[in-house]
């Protein structure tokens, strides 16, 4: 599975957690926060890859909440050996 962050095109953290949803089939019980997104990755199954693009776009949208998503996702990388967390064009 691949997944996009698109900083460029994220204003809000709803939109934020709303992209995630969708490109990783999150479950109904998702909580739309970065401690439930960390449960859901956590427990992926399959190999999944995730791409932070536009970074600088993302922390002027949402601020420090951009740089506590990034550290979440290589803490998450460390539990989970089939997720990859990358920043930089695709």
């Amino acid at each position: 599975m691949y997944a996009l962050i698109d900083g460029a095109a994220i204003r809000s953290r709803d939109e934020l957690h709303d992209a995630l949803a969708r490109q990783l089939s999150l479950p109904d019980w998702y909580g739309r926060n970065l401690d439930a997104l960390y449960d859901c990755l956590t427990d992926l199954h399959e190999d999944t890859e995730l791409r932070l693009v536009h970074a600088d776009e993302l922390f002027a949208s949402l601020g420090v909440y951009a740089d506590v998503l990034q550290t979440m996702l290589r803490d998450a990388c460390e539990e989970n050996p089939r997720l990859r967390f990358a920043v930089g064009e695709a």
